[in-house]
């Protein structure tokens, strides 16, 4: 094995490493989950040295020097007030959903026009439009880390993958017999994964475009579906109250996680893939064991619907969103609520954390979304300008700009 060079990766923090073996160019990622500015630099590296066969002692020192730029970038103060930059007559129907590519150059809107468009962030100009969809254009994504492809998943029963570049459409993929409403592409981007209302997921081999596997066995509509960081394990949420644990190699079910009371909405791993958060309309959040499939914690105190959970990159803290108008940030762990995000006057559809974990956004149906911070639970700015309900709303992966897709046609980039 012989190391070439280092890569770091900011959000969450760690250091990439590309080797050669056996002729071959590889990587793998040293996670640094819990560093803090305050973390002692050489007994980290001295820690890192004794797992680490690759940081010989004539690489230590540019170990530190990636660590202190790491600590500087965790240490930034953040008083970043976000401005609408641009309005965007999107669609002539309502947005579905939005989604930025890693970089956060681009991002692609999906509507009930039947098309999907790709937009530049800087200028706000339309790059490409996706047409080829016969109904609404629900569930789209980019296949990030590497952004040069998208994928759509519509009513119309099928998905496409597209040419995130050219707007060429590689592939349809045909064999769902109802709706496509999630979709996901593993972080190889060798496979994609969908979920439909005809109660199966499949994924698909992204380079041949032939379907690979079903993954039978939900007995109601797959509403939610998550690779983990890995790509080796999938999870679906299903409208039948159970959520599968998918092992990607062989297709198999390796558990179902039984204990929701009502349909499930949203299916999260965290990003060392040993837990799993799931939401649910019996207005609760339960976060599991993804080796064992047990429960570890049910998240309590919301009085309506849980519509969205997400994990803070260190899997730590997970944010939920339900139909009370309110937010919630607990502990993963031991289920402790630590912020309630009170103010939006309508349910709240939708939830993220910034790439630092520091702030948490939310879009409502109060046609506002709100930026709040996540230790205190303090709102810090209302974006308002929207007309109608706010869908989908997201971060760049620096986590200084937003969009936001409404009910009233347009997305919004604030930066």
């Amino acid at each position: 094995m012989k190391l070439k060079r280092f890569l770091l990766r900011y959000y969450p923090p760690g250091i990439i490493l590309e080797y050669e073996k056996g002729g071959e160019l590889r990587t793998k990622s040293i996670d640094l989950l819990d560093l803090s500015p305050d973390t002692d630099s050489e007994e980290l590296i001295a820690e890192i040295r004794r797992t680490e066969p690759l940081i010989t002692a004539s690489r230590a020192e540019q170990v530190k020097q990636l660590i202190h730029r790491l600590q500087e970038k965790l240490g930034q103060q953040e008083d970043h007030r976000f401005y609408l930059f641009k309005a965007l007559q999107a669609h002539i129907l309502p947005l579905t959903n939005v989604a930025f590519n890693k970089s956060g150059s681009s991002f692609i809107t999906g509507s009930y026009d039947r098309t999907c468009k790709i937009w530049d962030t800087v200028s706000g100009e339309e790059l490409h439009t996706l047409e080829g969809h016969r109904n609404v254009v629900y569930a789209i994504a980019f296949n990030n880390p590497f952004g040069d492809k998208i994928a759509t998943g519509s009513f119309d029963k099928t998905c496409k993958l597209w040419s995130a570049e050219t707007g060429k459409c590689y592939h349809t993929f045909r064999g769902h017999t109802a709706e496509i409403v999630c979709l996901a592409f593993n972080p190889q981007s060798t496979l994609l994964a969908t979920g439909s209302m005809d109660t199966t997921a499949k994924l698909w081999d992204i380079q041949t475009g032939e379907e690979v596997a079903t993954l039978n066995g939900h007995s109601a509509e797959i509403i939610a579906l998550s690779f983990n960081t890995v790509g080796d394990r999938l999870v679906t949420g299903s409208f039948d109250n159970t959520v599968a644990l998918w092992d990607i190699p062989s297709a198999r079910r390796i558990h179902t996680l039984i204990g929701h009371r009502g349909e499930i909405s949203s299916v999260q791993f965290n990003w060392d893939c040993s837990l799993i958060a799931t939401g649910s309309m019996d207005k609760t959040c339960k976060v599991w064991d993804a080796h064992s499939g047990k429960c570890v914690t049910t998240l309590a105190g919301h009085e309506d619907e849980v519509l969205d959970v997400c994990f803070d990159f260190t899997g730590q803290l997970i944010a939920t969103a339900s139909a009370d108008g309110t937010a919630r940030v607990y502990r993963a762990a031991s289920g402790e609520c630590t912020a309630r995000l009170q103010g939006h006057e309508g349910e709240i559809s939708k939830i993220c954390f910034n790439p630092r974990g520091s702030r948490v956004l939310t879009a409502s149906a109060d046609k506002t979304a709100r930026l709040w911070d996540a230790a205190s639970g303090v709102c810090l700015q209302v974006l308002e300008g929207h007309t109608d309900e706010i869908f989908s709303s997201a971060f760049n992966y620096e986590g200084d700009t937003i969009i936001t897709g409404s009910k009233d046609n347009t997305c919004r980039i604030w930066r």
